[in-house]
């Protein structure tokens, strides 16, 4: 008898295999099919009974959350008024492990009758549904995962991978990008961080502005009072330069006793990293990442200074 956990890796092998062995599995049914759902001028809409309609509606929703407006309707619900959101502009993708669910078939003639295209995905290419959908992409396994191989396991996780397959060969026909990703989804880690701009997040409060005439020995104080590390030049208005607590300490091991009386512009760097108020904060991590650097300074049109954002404040 099979220990509890040698039954769960036995379970992820059979998956992961069922998986792979879609890749033979992969024809010119594959490349017409997103090539269908590219020219569709309407929605995709997925359907399926049972196991594959929870599939199905986790397919929709990846489709739509990646640029495919996709939604998910039970075939039951068809016969009951749902057939009217079906128009010639749409494209259905229908899911059967059999391929000869009734509940799918018995609409086919209408779809036929609209001229709606059909996409059919199924473990059977002989099946009526294989058999009368525009295209069909197989989904065999050779067996469920499921000890009595009666379960949809292996079946299920195939039609699944099938319909990820599909909406990452979309992403990339329509080039679909992460900023683009992040708009659908606001709310998520990702959508906050590539929305985000520098404006949400930027320090304005008591920063650590000082003249550039002003000598190191002063300075000093401004740089541990700021608690950014750093202390920002100012002149009319506009930013004249920056210098950090490293430029500080580089300076005092140079300078010995001149170091209290030499002027921050002698020292500081004269065109420090600056963004828009604009500008997303993930641009602004890359900023950092590239250029390192810690802080960048939010300024301006004509350069004047409106806020300071810090590696710590792009995290939150």
């Amino acid at each position: 008898m099979m220990g509890i956990r040698d039954v769960a890796i036995k379970c992820f092998r059979d998956e992961a295999q069922a998986i792979l062995d879609l890749i033979p599995q992969l024809d010119e049914n594959f490349d017409r099919a997103v090539e269908l759902i590219l020219a569709c001028k309407g929605k995709v809409i997925v359907t399926g009974v049972g196991k594959s309609g929870h599939i199905g509606a986790k397919m929709a929703a990846t489709m739509s959350s990646t640029g495919t407006p996709a939604f998910f309707i039970n075939p039951l619900d068809v016969f009951h008024g749902d057939l009217g959101v079906m128009t010639p502009q749409d494209v259905v993708i229908a899911i059967s492990n059999s391929g000869q669910t009734d509940e799918l078939l018995r609409f086919i003639p209408y779809l036929t009758e609209q001229k709606i295209p059909l996409i059919g995905i199924s473990g059977n290419a002989e099946s009526l549904l294989a058999q009368y959908a525009t295209c069909h992409l197989t989904a065999r396994v050779a067996r469920e995962a499921c000890p009595l191989n009666l379960a949809p396991t292996s079946s299920t996780t195939a039609t699944l991978a099938m319909g990820d397959a599909l909406a990452c060969a979309l992403m990339e026909e329509r080039h679909f990008k992460a900023k683009d990703f992040a708009q659908f989804h606001p709310g998520g880690s990702l959508g906050k961080r590539l929305l985000t701009t520098a404006r949400n997040i930027m320090r304005t409060e008591d920063l650590p502005v000082i003249s550039p005439d002003m000598v190191l020995g002063e300075a000093i104080l401004h740089v541990s009072k700021g608690k950014l590390g750093l202390c920002i030049a100012v002149r009319d208005g506009k930013v004249a330069g920056l210098i950090t607590d490293g430029d500080v300490r580089r300076a005092m091991e140079k300078m010995h006793d001149k170091f209290f009386n030499i002027p921050v512009s002698e020292v500081m760097t004269q065109h420090p990293k600056v963004v828009s108020p604009d500008t997303k904060v993930d641009a602004i991590q890359q900023m950092m990442i590239s250029q390192k650097v810690h802080t960048v300074l939010v300024v301006d049109d004509e350069n004047h200074l409106l806020g300071v954002v810090d590696h710590f404040g792009c995290m939150l």
